[in-house]
């Protein structure tokens, strides 16, 4: 049992070590990021629509 708890405090000591070693984002690239993911989502949920009410009205055509 101490086994187990030792291993855990090492474990925990060693991701806070391993995330002192992360290279986090600035503020401006956490922006730049964060409008580049809204701007793909934005545009691949017009590109699905358009697609969807394509093909729904390419049904309709087909099936009268």
């Amino acid at each position: 049992m101490a086994s187990i708890v030792k291993g855990t405090g090492k474990f925990f000591k060693n991701i806070g070590t391993e995330m002192k070693k992360v290279s986090w984002p600035t503020r401006k690239e956490m922006v730049n990021y964060t409008i580049m993911v809204i701007v793909t989502v934005v545009f691949l949920t017009v590109f699905f629509a358009v697609v969807d009410l394509g093909i729904s009205r390419l049904l309709k055509l087909i099936t009268g």
